[in-house]
């Protein structure tokens, strides 16, 4: 890969990180976590064989959705409490699409199929990158909003997680 772009999506994920850290607008915070998307395709297809392309494919695919969902939640925030602001979510529906959004974005447990086949076709530093730097925007948002989110479903998703990565880890043989 060329330097110069290497740098720009290196760049443009530290800027994508920065956006959905700062914000206290749902619009901001969208646009921060597609930056970071779009940033880190280029580098999980770097490699230019098909399980890196697929990897990028399933992993746009993913994100894409999930960030659908978290406009969709902010948007049905917005309609039913006439607020933009991260820290003003209420509605029910929206906690509910929000958790499921965060989720997905985490690869938490019901959402967790597509990620290790991402880093699977990813390079060792790409994986890297994924499995930690790609993590702090969505927990940030997770952090912002865990007054409102049920803390029930939270605690099952986090147990669920724990307990399912660490027993199917186990049965991981090309990570």
């Amino acid at each position: 890969m060329n330097p110069h772009a290497k740098l720009i999506s290196i760049m443009s994920l530290l800027l994508g990180t920065t956006i959905t850290i700062s914000s206290n607008h749902w619009m901001m915070a969208w646009t921060g976590l597609e930056i970071n998307t779009l940033a880190i395709l280029p580098l999980i297809s770097k490699p230019h064989h098909p399980r890196a392309i697929e990897a990028a494919v399933k992993y746009f695919l993913v994100q894409a959705a999930a960030s659908a969902l978290v406009l969709f939640s902010s948007m049905s925030n917005a309609w039913a409490t006439g607020q933009w602001d991260i820290t003003q979510l209420s509605h029910p529906m929206s906690c509910l699409l929000l958790t499921v959004a965060i989720a997905m974005k985490l690869g938490l447990v019901p959402f967790h199929f597509w990620y290790p086949e991402v880093l699977q076709g990813s390079s060792l530093t790409t994986a890297l990158l994924l499995s930690t730097a790609m993590k702090f925007p969505p927990i940030t948002i997770l952090f912002l909003t865990s007054h409102s989110l049920n803390p029930t479903l939270l605690t099952s998703l986090a147990i669920a997680s724990t307990a399912l990565g660490g027993w199917m880890g186990l049965n991981q043989t090309q990570t």
